[in-house]
């Protein structure tokens, strides 16, 4: 991608209409090794006024003890405020953060994790992403990619629902969707034009002091810089943030039924995503179109509830989490299968994700447990 105005090399003088140079700037991720752009601001972004304090109280998570599938209705959690003092953490490891958040405020600040990249899905609401490389309209069942070190600001046009994916490393297209020269496959699910580059808007030049609240590895910081951060002229590269919508989403369906890698969406370090849109069940006249029971052996199964009839799930509601866990065998609950016979598709929406090392459970999460998920595989006693 590139946008704005860029001079003919890297690295050489470019200037302003007043002779001054513009400052250049590098966003690289894994030292200069992987995925970088080149910025170009009115202001050098180094010019800091201050540094302070953030402190910002780390989640605490407890094992999941005993080990059981579980059901979580992060909806009743309360949550107000900006999109990052809204969050609230649910459940997560070394790999990754999972954590809700509903928000109606703009940011009054910049936010910039550094400690890996950001999938924020948007189960309901509308509004914009700031960013130097410009602005990212979003809207309901977004997923919004936001790269390491990334500088940015949400504004809500309407209360906002987010499910927020912290990771440890990259968020990347899988690679079984990519060519060997990084073009998506025809096989893929998606296609380069279903995804949206952020536009860049008119630079800002403003001097003041302006607050970006940084979040490291276990160590955080409030710095004031003397120029806005959005007055960047032009970039290209390959970093930078984007966003994508379920619409665009082509479920691969087939005769008969097809295992949760043909949903995959994204990956990261120890973590696989998925998302189960509107689709067509399989034509096997025979066919079972809910999932067949399995064990997840190797990996914790985490499924975010959006919207649509859940046709293999009882109980759950918009906002619920199931944590079904390695160890423990799960699949439809009892009536499900026979009453998904015949049917040709389904309405539901829900996203999951799949972690390699054992989840640990947020202490907001467990207050709004249901207790008795792991019996709604019982079958349920006959009335006499």
């Amino acid at each position: 991608m590139r946008a704005g105005e860029l001079p003919a090399k890297r690295h050489i003088q470019f200037r302003r209409p007043d002779g001054a140079l513009y400052a250049e700037e590098l966003l690289s991720t894994q030292g200069f090794e992987s995925l970088y752009s080149l910025l170009y601001h009115l202001r050098p972004p180094t010019a800091t006024i201050d540094v302070k304090p953030w402190h910002r109280p780390q989640p605490a998570f407890s094992p999941n003890e005993p080990l059981r599938n579980r059901h979580f209705k992060t909806a009743q959690i309360p949550s107000a405020g900006e999109a990052i003092s809204a969050r609230t953490p649910v459940l997560g490891n070394d790999d990754l953060t999972i954590a809700v958040a509903e928000f109606s405020e703009p940011m009054p600040y910049f936010y910039r994790n550094v400690r890996g990249d950001e999938l924020l899905f948007v189960h309901h609401g509308s509004g914009t992403l700031e960013t130097p490389l410009g602005t990212l309209a979003y809207r309901a069942h977004d997923y919004l990619v936001v790269p390491v070190g990334t500088t940015y600001r949400l504004h809500p046009a309407e209360t906002t629902r987010m499910l927020v994916y912290e990771t440890r490393g990259p968020v990347q297209i899988p690679r079984k969707f990519r060519n060997e020269f990084g073009q998506l496959a025809e096989h893929a699910p998606y296609y380069e034009r279903d995804f949206r580059a952020p536009v860049l808007q008119a630079p800002i030049e403003q001097e003041g002091a302006f607050e970006i609240r940084v979040a490291g590895k276990e160590r955080n910081a409030i710095y004031t810089v003397a120029h806005h951060p959005c007055d960047v002229v032009g970039w290209d590269g390959y970093c930078y943030p984007y966003a994508f919508n379920l619409d665009e989403f082509a479920p691969i369906t087939g005769k008969l039924h097809q295992p949760p890698p043909s949903h995959a969406t994204f990956e990261a370090p120890g973590a696989a995503f998925c998302a189960f849109v509107p689709r067509l069940f399989d034509y096997h006249p025979l066919a079972i179109p809910v999932p067949y029971n399995h064990s997840s052996v190797d990996c914790d199964e985490v499924l975010y509830y959006v919207s649509g009839n859940f046709m293999s799930r009882r109980g759950v509601e918009e906002g619920s989490i199931t944590l079904h866990t390695a160890g423990a065998p799960h699949g439809p609950q009892p009536g499900a299968v026979e009453q998904s016979l015949g049917k040709t598709s389904t309405d539901e929406i829900a996203v999951m994700v799949d972690t390699f090392a054992p989840l640990h459970i947020a202490k907001a999460a467990s207050n709004v447990e249901d207790e008795n998920y792991y019996r709604s595989w019982l079958e349920a006693p006959a009335v006499t």
